[in-house]
């Protein structure tokens, strides 16, 4: 399930793979999952491809991960080992990591954003800033996750942004080719040049 994070839609022989089970063992487990709603199945052509059910689904796993390497290790470092993934990675549909982070950080410092009872909220400076980059980001999103959300973040064990905002964020970099994903993990590579873009948008370095 943990590879599923990444967003993307993978076989049964994919997953058996990345979890080095037998094929006959990952086809049983997926059934359970499907079973228990934590999973859906798409079909096309002769293969079924499987993705996590929903967002609320990747922030139980992202809690899961937290609340794990607490138990096994708790003086160890936590997170993954891959540096690049503690940098910048995707957690389901947001950005996470260290990029994740500091990225909330300074929407919480430019006062773009506020947390009042266990909730972090969009304030009116931070609908004026982000309508004039994109007037459309939330009215042509039917989606029924929360403008904004804090994630846990698995390695830096701060908040990093989810809900639809989050999502935008990301969509937004990759799309403006700030950043590419890796093929075969949830790792996200600024280009030089997009990190300095990405930065100067959001105020990083505030």
């Amino acid at each position: 399930m943990t590879a599923l994070l990444s967003g993307k839609a993978l076989t049964a022989m994919e997953l058996a793979i990345e979890a080095d089970i037998a094929a006959s063992t990952a086809s049983s487990h997926l059934n359970q999952l499907l079973e228990g709603e934590l999973l859906h199945v798409r079909k096309q052509g002769r293969h079924k491809y499987f993705q996590l059910a929903d967002q609320k689904v990747a922030a139980l796993l992202e809690q899961l991960l937290n609340v794990s390497a607490t138990l096994s290790h708790p003086k160890a470092a936590t997170g993954p080992n891959n540096p690049r993934l503690r940098q910048a990675r995707v957690c389901y549909d947001h950005l996470a990591g260290t990029f994740g982070v500091a990225l909330y950080d300074s929407l919480m410092c430019n006062h773009y954003i506020i947390e009042r009872d266990n909730d972090t909220l969009l304030t009116n400076k931070g609908q004026l800033f982000f309508n004039t980059i994109d007037n459309t980001i939330f009215t042509s999103n039917t989606s029924k996750q929360p403008q904004c959300k804090a994630c846990l973040d698995w390695s830096e064990r701060r908040s990093h942004m989810a809900g639809q905002l989050g999502k935008w964020m990301l969509t937004d970099l990759l799309g403006k080719k700030w950043a590419t994903r890796d093929l075969d993990s949830r790792a996200i590579q600024f280009t030089q040049q997009g990190l300095i873009l990405f930065s100067k948008r959001y105020n990083i370095s505030c």
